[in-house]
């Protein structure tokens, strides 16, 4: 098995978001554990950053792309509505898999 991340390097904290609206980091934390939250510039995507954490994590594992069989997207973001797992698939290497998104906008659901 292996693991691999890749985040944004823009941080946007709770108390940066209790400025501009009625809300708290106690509350947001409280609620959902989030304490900060990591925002994509212009020039990045979130596919690249899912291509790099999968990256990581196929060196980590010491499998082969090609013997990847699955390769799913769990997230919701406005850039692509309509999923990223196939260009993420495409760009680890994985050309045997079947790819496929769950949209999920909640921070807990895998």
């Amino acid at each position: 098995t292996g693991c691999g991340a890749s985040r944004p390097s823009t941080r946007l904290s709770n108390e940066e978001i209790s400025s501009v609206v009625d809300t708290s980091d106690e509350w947001i934390a409280t609620r959902t554990g989030i304490r900060a939250r990591r925002l994509l510039q212009p020039e990045e995507s979130l596919a690249d950053h899912a291509a790099t954490a999968g990256k990581i994590a196929l060196r980590r594992s010491g499998c082969r792309p090609e013997d990847v069989g699955l390769v799913i997207v769990a997230t919701s973001t406005p850039e692509d509505m309509f999923g990223d797992a196939p260009n993420v698939a495409q760009q680890c290497g994985c050309h045997n898999a079947v790819a496929f998104d769950m949209t999920a906008a909640c921070s807990g659901f895998l």
